[in-house]
């Protein structure tokens, strides 16, 4: 029997975690479909032990020690934030996250085609994607004049400057306001992005945090409540009822490469991989609700309408 631990930075409870038949977006079921795939067999030649890290660093230290102690054969970790904190405490068990961004200036890998050391995984996104957040988002909604760019400091990559250099470059060359709006705790989520409601128009971008993710419902509320145009990195927010999102198609890769390290390729052997595809996400009827006439060259690039 085989372990495969995963150390998860959202509650357990979250439907992206949750494993249940009908949630076809839980991460811990298509990891365990993919794993099934290639002849690994819950409770007969493998097993899943999941904690998760949600509520601070002491919890996200005692679940990391629960995981440890079971001296798992392979960790999947399931954004930076985790990774990060994986490898601080093994530098023995091999780690795949399953997203993370700048892995080399993060200090997880050597470079991304030789990783070395005892971590590997798949990237999310780059440094480039702010600017195109801000032009789809000028697309969807021309009469902006100012744009806040929403993040957490302590768990969104290099404290927010990853994206704030390519959107600010951006906006330099429309003419647009961009203003960092870094928060730390879900109660300044409401104010944070009411201060964008009302004259001179303006949007927010949501940056790729997994803090932010997390609190995708308050967020997208808020959004709505204000009558805020908001671009997101991921398609939970669409899901959740936002307006836009352009992002990596997200798809569970990591049950591959946990494959082949249990099958005894070395983590540092296996490239860092890139995103395949990116995907547009646009939901048409929150855009009426907002007011927006969105042009027909957005949605003909569009991967996918909703109504």
């Amino acid at each position: 029997m085989r372990i495969v631990g995963s150390l998860v930075g959202l509650p357990l409870s979250d439907t992206l975690t949750r494993r249940t038949p009908e949630n076809v977006n839980s991460r811990t079921s298509a990891l365990v479909q993919g794993m099934h795939e290639r002849g690994w067999v819950e409770g007969v030649n493998v097993r899943y032990e999941i904690r998760s890290s949600f509520g601070g660093p002491e919890n996200r230290a005692t679940a990391i020690k629960e995981l440890l102690d079971l001296n798992p054969d392979v960790i999947l970790t399931s954004s930076t934030v985790e990774t990060a904190a994986m490898m601080a405490a093994t530098k023995t068990i091999p780690i795949v996250f399953a997203t993370a961004n700048d892995p080399v200036g993060n200090g997880f890998v050597e470079s991304l085609t030789r990783p070395g050391g005892n971590v590997t995984g798949f990237t999310s996104s780059t440094p480039e994607m702010g600017g195109k957040w801000l032009e789809l988002l000028r697309e969807a909604a021309p009469q902006i004049e100012r744009v806040g760019a929403l993040f957490n400091p302590q768990s969104t990559p290099r404290a927010g400057r990853f994206y704030l250099d390519s959107i600010q470059s951006e906006a330099a060359a429309t003419g647009v306001t961009v203003t960092p709006v870094p928060i730390t705790e879900p109660n300044a989520i409401d104010e944070a992005i009411r201060a964008y409601a009302g004259a001179p128009s303006a949007g927010m971008i949501v940056l790729v945090d997994p803090f932010l993710v997390i609190n995708r419902l308050a967020i997208v509320d808020a959004a709505a409540k204000y009558r805020v145009p908001m671009i997101y990195p991921f398609h939970y927010f669409i899901d959740a009822g936002g307006l836009m999102s352009y992002g990596a198609s997200l798809e569970i890769r990591s049950a591959a490469y946990i494959d082949l390290i249990l099958r005894g390729t070395r983590a540092g052997d296996l490239p860092v991989q890139s995103p395949r595809k990116y995907e547009l996400l646009i939901n048409r009827k929150v855009a009426e609700t907002l007011g927006l006439k969105l042009p027909a060259s957005l949605l003909a690039r569009a991967d996918e309408i909703r109504e």
